[in-house]
């Protein structure tokens, strides 16, 4: 497999090795010519010659970097670590980026190593949107195949530079697992190309393609394998490896997972998780086919300011198809308004609840059923 990727593997490498580019001091060589390129208009350049077209093609997209960052400046994050905040640490001289995802114990958080090199991408990792802005742009690509455990410390001289929502973190969850099952994607190997697709049934993600024989992504990820491994807590192998191995076969059918990719480590924000529930059910299945536009919405939308209210709730068996219930929820004129919760039971409105409570409680496809209680 003959593809060139960019940046070079061997300037990845080279980075990894030196501890990072250190900044070029004022007077440095070079300096002068990029001084020149960003003077204020109307000034004299003097007798400079002009700046050569590869350094004025540069301009655009340091100027798109310069906003990106100003916008997670101003956003403020504050210095607590939390689901879904992204985080830059230091770790031997070089800036790495960590997504986080839960905390397993005490002060030991589970993750995933970010990245920026948005070529290398694989099926297995998340770049990140503009609907996810602001967030630090070198660490737009989530290695949702690439977990590490880090514990804060003054050491790491940790960072927050973006935080996803409680949808967005979901889809990278699903992601993960997916790499955890090793089910093979319908996707052919072509490094370097970036395509929207479904997983999990419910999230679309921007993703790479999966890893082809003699696959140049082999040996990148290799070395962000080596550099999470290197970052992970001591204490996390030592205490709490259990904690930390994949699930290689996700318990409770559809329903389970997005149930765990929902509430992790028992967080949610509940009001936004209700609500992007109820538009992942809506899309994909109960009425029709998803669209391009419903994607957006799906993932923009706003946080909702209450809890929508509720006739039934019903528990699905671990085996219940979505296909199934989709059409038992229809019979009865069902609308899903929240769920699942801790104990994996979705809220319904119905046109009539008694008769619907009767069909729900008749139906092999259901664990449990029963009026829903006033708070949720």
């Amino acid at each position: 497999m003959n593809t060139e990727l960019w940046p070079p593997l061997s300037v990845i490498r080279s980075a990894f090795q030196s501890g990072g580019a250190t900044p070029a001091a004022p007077d440095a060589p070079g300096h002068e010519a990029v001084a020149a390129v960003v003077a204020v208009p109307g000034t004299a350049l003097g007798a400079a010659a002009e700046p050569p077209r590869a350094v004025l093609d540069l301009l655009l997209p340091l100027t798109e970097l310069a906003r990106r960052r100003e916008a997670v400046a101003q956003r403020a994050f504050t210095a607590r670590w939390a689901p879904g905040r992204l985080v830059s640490v230091v770790h031997e001289g070089r800036l790495l980026g960590v997504m986080l995802d839960r905390c397993i114990h005490d002060d030991l958080w589970q993750g995933w190593m970010a990245a920026g090199e948005a070529d290398w991408a694989s099926a297995h990792d998340v770049l990140l949107e503009p609907d996810d802005e602001p967030f630090e742009p070198a660490f737009g690509l989530i290695q949702a195949w690439n977990v590490l455990t880090l514990e804060p410390s003054p050491q790491l001289c940790a960072r927050v530079l973006g935080e996803l929502s409680a949808t967005r973190l979901a889809a990278i969850r699903a992601v993960h697992d997916e790499w955890s099952a090793q089910a093979p994607l319908a996707i052919s190997p072509e490094p370097g190309h970036i395509a929207l697709r479904t997983v999990g049934d419910v999230f679309s993600v921007l993703c790479g393609t999966p890893l082809g024989t003699q696959d140049p992504r082999a040996d990148y990820q290799a070395l962000y394998r080596d550099a999470a491994s290197q970052l992970s807590s001591a204490s996390a192998a030592a205490g709490t490896a259990g904690a930390t191995s994949p699930q290689l076969k996700p318990e409770g059918g559809l329903w389970g997972s997005i149930s765990r990719w929902f509430t992790a480590d028992g967080w949610m924000r509940p009001a936004f998780a209700v609500l992007a529930l109820v538009l992942v059910v809506e899309n994909v299945s109960l009425f029709g086919q998803r669209t391009e536009e419903d994607d957006v919405r799906f993932r923009s939308a706003p946080p909702a300011t209450a809890v929508a209210p509720a006739d039934l709730v019903v528990r699905w068996k671990s085996d219940a198809r979505v296909e199934d219930t989709t059409r038992l929820l229809q019979s009865i004129s069902a609308e899903v308004v929240g769920g699942p919760g801790a104990d994996g039971r979705w809220r319904l409105r119905v046109a009539d609840p008694v008769q619907g409570l009767a069909a729900l409680a008749a139906s092999p496809l259901v664990a449990s059923a029963g009026p829903a209680p006033e708070r949720p």
